[in-house]
């Protein structure tokens, strides 16, 4: 990945590695953003914008400083000018700093590659995959999820799919994607799924726990 990012921020949209992601880009200073990114390495970043960027959506609202940057497989320009286009997560990456001469942001970024798990990791993330869809099984029709996640697909992208289409808080997902390797993402995920049953079953809890 380039030391030199397009940042493509929103307030409620998390990217994973390897999971596809479809956007409809109908700002000017986006649609140059995908152009440029087009003719270039097809590549930008998604970040999560913090609380508070209502005031200033049309400036440089602060964002999170952990996003996940996308390739570009699909860009549809539409007449007039909007873009449908579908990125695939590629990699996790921490802002250093902005620079401020186009019209869209481009951040310095580095890289937070995940490594190759362990043997004893990917024992751990084929466990917690089976919790995963244990959980999941009493809430989602089994054809829905075998079409989502079929049982071929890696245990890693499992992880990561579910993390990012999952009915989950924005800043749930954001804290997701800052989990340092898969191992940990899998572990966190497993134990936010059984917070959220909990509460569900026990009147008044989510009361409490607000």
């Amino acid at each position: 990945m380039s030391e030199l990012l397009p940042l493509f921020p929103l307030p409620s949209v998390v990217l994973f590695p390897n999971v596809f992601l479809p956007l409809h880009i109908f700002e000017p200073r986006y649609r140059e953003m995908v152009a440029d990114a087009v003719a270039s390495d097809r590549t930008i970043g998604m970040a999560l914008l913090r609380p508070g960027w209502e005031h200033d959506y049309e400036g440089r609202p602060a964002v999170y400083p952990i996003g996940c940057s996308g390739v570009i497989t699909h860009a549809e320009r539409l007449a007039d000018g909007r873009y449908n286009i579908v990125l695939r997560g590629v990699e996790r990456f921490r802002i250093v700093s902005e620079q401020h001469d186009r019209s869209y942001r481009v951040a310095i970024v580095e890289p937070l590659r995940d490594g190759v798990p362990s043997a004893d990791d990917r024992e751990a993330i084929r466990h917690h995959r089976s919790k995963l869809e244990a959980l999941l099984a009493p809430t989602i029709d089994k054809g829905a999820v075998e079409a989502k996640m079929p049982p071929a697909m890696p245990d890693e992208d499992v992880v990561n799919a579910l993390a990012q289409y999952l009915d989950l808080e924005p800043l749930e997902k954001q804290a997701l994607l800052e989990q340092c390797g898969l191992r940990s993402r899998a572990e966190a995920l497993v134990e936010l799924l059984e917070m959220k049953l909990l509460m569900a079953r026990t009147p008044g809890m989510s009361h409490v726990a607000h």
